[in-house]
């Protein structure tokens, strides 16, 4: 059996995730959905990763490409009501522990991003598309609606309103329209997307990372919270910096004209 997933590392530590079901066009089945959050839980545990990338394999022949369609409805068609019940709690998971890994997480959003596969790039901190992508919430035109976290993580990103239109009329969208309500972060051409997201995720790993990942901390976690709660969490979070290495050598690199060498302790 192919796998699911194609597992990359660089040596500056970006660990990217192709999602390697291309003649579905990358749909999520059982299979995917577990293994994504593996890797993840995995990756929280190796110092090596500064940064991960999802994208979705390269088409078939004579087919457009695909970040991920979605959940897999064909094996989804065969489910119980049981069996959908515990898929959909192991996507819900999935996407939590993407959106909560240790390091910043890239949509290079390469294609079709649909129901699952949208979820997905909103629990990315960053998103990047090709200028060829489409996606959207489509899951009422299927009469169910996004279970994976689409209801929550879409409105924080665009805003209630536009949220609320997209997901009631299911409507699949542009790179171009996606970038100008705040849903990607930037639009490239198709051949440049790897390249772009390597090279946002290089500028991400050259700083510390230990920095880095409490800065994501206290971004998620006091974005839930009143400014009376927030500001104190952030400042807990700026104090685990403190005793570190690379706090250190940064300003040992400062005061000697040089580039800092972090190590990530």
């Amino acid at each position: 059996m192919t796998e699911t997933l194609i597992i990359k590392r660089t040596k500056e530590g970006i660990l990217t995730i192709v999602l390697n079901r291309p003649e579905a066009m990358n749909c999520m089945n059982l299979e995917m959905v577990t293994s994504i959050k593996k890797v993840i839980e995995e990756a929280n545990f190796d110092n090596s990763v500064r940064v991960v990338i999802f994208t979705g394999a390269d088409p078939p022949l004579g087919k457009k490409p695909s970040f991920s369609a979605g959940a897999d409805l064909i094996e989804r068609k065969n489910f119980t009501d049981d069996q959908v019940k515990r898929f959909i709690a192991s996507v819900r998971s999935t996407m939590f522990a993407v959106e909560n890994a240790r390091v910043p997480v890239i949509a290079a959003i390469n294609g079709y991003a649909f129901g699952g596969g949208i979820e997905l790039a909103l629990s990315c901190d960053l998103r990047i598309a090709a200028s060829n992508a489409l996606m959207g919430l489509t899951e009422t035109s299927l009469g169910i609606i996004p279970g994976g976290g689409g209801t929550q993580r879409l409105p924080r990103i665009v805003g209630l309103a536009k949220a609320k239109e997209l997901i009631y009329t299911a409507r699949k969208i542009d790179a171009k329209e996606a970038f100008e309500i705040g849903l990607i972060n930037k639009v490239v051409e198709s051949d440049k997307l790897m390249d772009e997201a390597i090279r946002l995720a290089l500028e991400i790993s050259k700083n510390a990372p230990i920095a880095v990942q409490q800065a994501k901390f206290a971004i998620n976690n006091g974005m839930e919270c009143s400014l009376g709660i927030a500001l104190p969490l952030e400042s807990k979070a700026y104090e685990i910096t403190i005793p570190t290495y690379d706090r250190k050598e940064a300003l040992a690199a400062f005061g000697e004209k040089r580039k800092p060498n972090f190590k990530g302790i």
